[in-house]
């Protein structure tokens, strides 16, 4: 049986936000585009634009281009390099943002740079072809792409600091406690990146090619838990930038800052959230680093060591980062009813994912699929700054007890309790239905999703929702009677830690 809202409100939908947090930053921000690609070099043009008073030899009508432009050899090793470099598109920045509209017409000079240098290992060192296999170029370029990048992280880091938070400061724009929540610890950061930075220098030869790598790696890496403290605090600095970002003077700073040339296009989210994107990118680099590595090198016994290290960091910050955004997002549950306080919210430990979707009437709800349990919600006015709030909308849906419908496009809208709401005609589309018949009444969902890839996402967090929670209920009731009562007890310590 479905139950139908009253009120009607037709509005995109939100695209679901999944569990695996520094995952999806591995599939999306950290493969953006580069700018070298689009722009034109300004050298390139003033450069055309310099008065020239050499005598030009006149050409002839039936000269082709080929008679004007003189072929330029390039070493067998700076275009193995080049060949190399296009087959592996590691980048640390995130996806640039549409440009916003200008709001001043004039510009002024930055010093710092508006694309990145996209220089090659081959363009540094002279080595005349044959001297290295293309397996080893390809070792040292992407060995050079990891100093690299943490050169460029640590640029961006100390600009954020210097073009952001300190102008934010002096202007009053912030006040101090309200940058250093949306700021968090990325000043701690820097020291760390140099460090790495200046270790992997080191290790650069005369001949400017590093022989092992990994064990200089396996010794910093445990320096990156100090993630751990950054990642947590992005859930919260991210809710408390978008308010802020709603005050006019704010606004029209960032969007300042953003039309400048030092951005590239980036709003000061995409700097505060490459950090996280830099650590994912990690095992990436090792991994290719491996692969290009020969059997009887130093560093094939230290790379899956260096490899397994990171790996662990990055579960760590992971899963702590999922606590934290459970905690964040659980404070904010506003409950008509006491009933609606069902102990899964509390003993979720993470959420898998939540997003917009839209009930029978077209009414926008905030859905939230927590470890496990199902919460719907209706987005209300917070009272305080830097937080967010959700009032529960009817009774939450244990996972152990939820049933999945998945709906076909092109059902007649006639059936159920469709009724044409969704689209306004005949037929639905994106949508599928939940339903719970446990210790509650039954009640029944349905909703949908803004595209067929939203839906399936739902269905496929919702499924793993469901199989992993009867997993554990079926793992519970194999246990003993006597552990019940120290079961309980467990969860209420985790309860107040969290």
């Amino acid at each position: 049986m479905d139950f139908e809202d009253s009120e009607t409100d037709e509005g995109p939908s939100w695209t679901p936000l999944p569990r695996d947090r520094l995952s999806a930053c591995a599939g999306f921000s950290d493969y953006a585009g580069d700018e070298d690609d689009l722009d034109i070099s300004s050298e390139s043009l003033n450069d055309s634009e310099e008065p020239c008073n050499k005598k030009v030899k006149p050409v002839g009508r039936n000269s082709g281009v080929t008679g004007i432009i003189t072929p330029v050899k390039t070493p067998a090793l700076k275009r193995l390099g080049q060949s190399i470099q296009r087959s592996i598109s590691f980048r640390t920045e995130a996806r640039p943002l549409p440009a916003m509209p200008p709001i001043r017409s004039r510009q002024k000079a930055s010093s710092f740079p508006r694309r990145r240098n996209s220089q090659l290992w081959s363009d540094t060192v002279d080595c005349r072809p044959g001297e290295l296999s293309a397996r080893e170029i390809k070792r040292q370029e992407i060995i050079y792409e990891l100093t690299q990048g943490e050169r460029q992280l640590i640029e961006d880091l100390n600009l954020v600091k210097k073009v952001y938070y300190e102008p934010m400061l002096k202007l009053d724009i912030l006040t101090e406690s309200e940058l250093g929540q949306i700021f968090g610890t990325l000043d701690s950061l820097i020291p760390l990146h140099e460090d790495c930075l200046t270790r992997l220098e080191r290790l650069r030869g005369a001949e400017k090619t590093v022989e092992a790598v990994g064990p200089t790696l396996i010794q910093w890496f445990p320096c990156l838990e100090a993630y751990i403290t950054y990642c947590c605090n992005q859930v919260a600095a991210k809710a408390l930038l978008d308010q802020k970002k709603q005050e006019r003077r704010v606004d029209q700073f960032l969007r300042l800052c953003q039309e400048s040339s030092f951005s590239r296009k980036l709003d000061l989210w995409n700097f505060l959230d490459l950090p996280r994107s830099r650590l994912v990118k990690y095992t990436l680099l090792l991994k290719e680093i491996k692969k290009c590595t020969p059997a009887d090198h130093p560093d094939e016994d230290a790379l899956p060591e260096a490899i397994e290290v990171i790996q662990d960091i990055v579960s760590q910050v992971d899963q702590k980062t999922g606590e934290a955004e459970c905690q964040f997002y659980r404070q904010g549950l506003s409950y008509l009813e006491d009933g609606q306080r069902v102990p899964e919210i509390m003993q979720s430990r993470f959420i898998y994912c939540h997003g917009e979707l839209k009930s029978t009437k077209g009414q926008k709800l905030h859905v939230f699929l927590f470890e496990l349990v199902l919460v719907l919600t209706r987005p209300m006015a917070s009272e305080r700054e830097g937080t967010v709030q959700f009032q529960v909308y009817r009774h939450p849906l244990p996972a152990a007890n939820l049933h999945l419908e998945d709906i076909p496009d092109g059902e007649p809208g006639s059936s159920g309790s469709f009724r044409g709401a969704f689209t306004g005609n005949d037929k639905v589309k994106n949508c599928f239905r939940v339903s719970s018949r446990g210790r509650s009444k039954p009640q029944s969902h349905s909703l949908q999703a803004n595209d067929s890839f939203n839906k399936q996402q739902w269905i496929s967090c919702l499924r793993q929702a469901m199989v992993q929670s009867r997993d554990g209920h079926a793992h519970t009731g194999q246990s003993e009677l006597g552990n019940i009562a120290e079961l309980s007890l467990n969860s209420d310590v985790e309860m107040v830690g969290q």
